[in-house]
């Protein structure tokens, strides 16, 4: 298998330092200032950041940045990976401190020190990786560290409901958060920081776990916070629903700003081509490269846990399913409902308590995870941050991981740290990992660069089976479509791929069988050819069953038949709550 696509061509790694932008780069028409405000009034400016730079050892993350964010308005901020977003908003919420440049919040010049310096003057960020506590309640969770505003009862709960039916946020002080869905897990996390004053909300890529009902509401949400006054700063790689919320758009590139848009005067090709050059990529796979071959058989796989409570629960029941070799299984579910513990069966991490995993034809259903991994098993785990990569250590170190006892990391049974070097240079090289050197801690790496190493190395032992959970989340439209072609490529030569992810978009176009999880049971299938988002989102949540297709009257789904392991669609709508 190559570690490169034959016949697209490599991309080119940038400078350490910021590429000029081409004039033209810059024509497009800026966002203007509402309707009967005059120009550049400072009472109509929430943010503006001018000439903001922040060096790093090797590279320069941003580079004379000039943003402009109006009061009461969405405005999206887009780039690619490794393009300053993050570093940007991390100064902005206080984290870090340019080493040029000037911030001014409603019209006030300031220096931010700490997270708690923003908070004060009104700026609040919703993290991409939820921060809250399982263990406690929604309540709990929003007071902890903000006990002086409102104390722990009475007072706070009340704060709560009204900032809860003021936005119409829908949240539910006493209820546990494990207990909630991840879009209500995200409203929480919103009513956190507007419970500390935050008249400024910075949320990085809010949809990227949410199926499309649940990005509608939140989109809901955003539009009332905004009419009641509050400014939100958007990030998110999801050009199309940029277009759809936003009502400014700042495009950065290569740490510098390339434009300010308007998104009724641009396109997702547009904005595609000004954050990386390239036109919008699709995932649709066209040919099909299934064959007879069987490679992963799971039969009658069960699994319990023990809840809080000490009560036996079954988190996956009854599974069935087969993948063949050159063959795409993508798997659906909102997040909770038993795709994590699916994948740690077939990993080894978890044991299951009854039914078969065979790989290629041998049992594996009790091996160690080990084993699994030298007889052909790659794996691209949900949470790059804990189970993919060590924050700390060099990139050539996290090369390794997952395959120490394989060449060319290791030979004669001795670690080979210098083969391992060499290898990390090509996988750099390859996947375009934006990075000063191999020396460098993953950590320092953005989001989608970590991805990016993550898939390379994977990709690079040749395996029979690659588990993709989430393969491009928080990765720009450039990084999408070389992951997508690398996973084409190997489907080709024969790879089997267990896909999972919450870009029903991704799912459908790469799919050869899509299933739908509901509470650790598989509920549904459907045709990748024929099923939409919003009919596969609606399966997702528990109100379809059994094979999905197009209603030709309506135009809604149908369930016909029944799927492995399942009841009517309205015994598996019932039950009150997700996991």
């Amino acid at each position: 298998m190559p570690g490169r696509v034959r016949g697209i061509p490599r991309p080119v790694r940038p400078p350490a330092s910021p590429t000029p932008v081409a004039p033209q780069e810059c024509a497009i028409k800026a966002a203007s200032p509402p309707k009967g405000a005059p120009a550049g009034a400072v009472t109509d400016v929430a943010v503006e950041l001018h000439g903001i730079t922040k060096r790093f050892p090797g590279v320069v993350a941003n580079h004379d940045i000039d943003i402009t964010v109006r009061r009461g308005t969405v405005h999206a901020l887009v780039g690619e990976n490794g393009a300053g977003k993050s570093t940007l908003m991390k100064i902005l919420y206080g984290m870090q401190r340019p080493d040029e440049g000037t911030i001014a919040i409603d019209g006030k010049t300031v220096e931010l020190h700490s997270p708690a310096d923003a908070i004060s003057r009104g700026v609040g960020m919703v993290h991409q990786h939820f921060m809250l506590a399982d263990n406690l309640t929604v309540l709990e969770n929003v007071v902890l560290g903000a006990e002086k505003l409102h104390g722990i009862g009475g007072r706070a709960r009340a704060r709560i409901k009204e900032i809860s039916d003021a936005y119409g946020l829908g949240v539910r002080p006493d209820v546990l958060v494990e207990d909630l869905g991840v879009a209500d897990r995200q409203r929480v996390e919103i009513l956190k920081v507007l419970y500390r004053g935050a008249r400024t909300l910075i949320l990085d890529e809010p949809t990227a776990v949410l199926v499309p009902q649940e990005v509608d509401a939140l989109f809901d949400n955003l539009r009332e916070l905004k009419s009641e006054g509050l400014t939100v700063l958007f990030i998110s790689h999801k050009l199309g629903e940029v277009l759809s919320v936003a009502d400014d758009i700042t495009v950065i590139r290569r740490g510098t700003t390339v434009a300010s848009v308007v998104p009724s005067e641009t396109s997702p090709r547009q904005l595609a081509e000004l954050m990386v050059g390239s036109e919008l990529p699709s995932p649709e796979t066209r040919e099909s490269t299934v064959t007879d071959t069987a490679m992963l058989v799971v039969g009658a796989l069960r699994l319990t846990a023990t809840d809080v409570d000490g009560v036996q629960r079954a988190v996956l029941d009854d599974i069935d399913f087969t993948i063949h070799k050159g063959e795409v299984l993508g798997i659906a579910g909102v997040e909770g409902n038993g795709q994590a513990e699916l994948v740690e069966a077939i990993m080894g991490m978890r044991d299951p308590d009854a039914g078969t995993i065979t790989l290629d034809g041998a049992d594996i259903s009790h091996a160690p995870t080990r084993k699994r991994r030298e007889d052909g098993i790659g794996y691209i785990p949900e949470d790059r941050h804990r189970h993919g990569l060590l924050l700390e250590a060099p990139l050539w170190e996290n090369r390794i991981l997952g395959h120490v006892t394989e060449v060319p990391n290791s030979k004669g049974g001795l670690l080979n740290p210098a083969a391992a070097r060499r290898d990390t240079e090509r996988i750099v090289a390859e996947y375009d990992v934006r990075t000063p050197g191999i020396e460098v801690t993953a950590a320092s790496l953005s989001g989608g660069n970590q991805q990016k190493l993550i898939v390379g190395r994977e990709m690079s032992h040749h395996p029979k089976l690659l588990i993709a959970a989430h393969p491009t989340r928080g990765v720009d439209v450039g990084a999408q479509a070389q992951i997508w072609d690398q996973i084409r490529a190997a489907r080709r030569e024969g790879l089997a791929v267990l896909l999972i992810s919450a870009d029903l978009d991704e799912l459908i176009g790469l799919s050869d069988t899509l299933r739908v999880m509901y509470r650790g049971r598989l509920v549904a299938d459907a045709d990748p050819a024929t099923i939409t988002p919003e009919q596969l989102g609606s399966a997702m949540t528990g109100a379809a069953s059994g094979h999905l297709e197009d209603s030709a009257d309506d135009g809604t789904e149908a369930a016909t038949g029944t799927a492995s392991g399942t009841g009517p669609a309205a015994e598996a709508a019932t039950g009150g709550e997700d996991r």
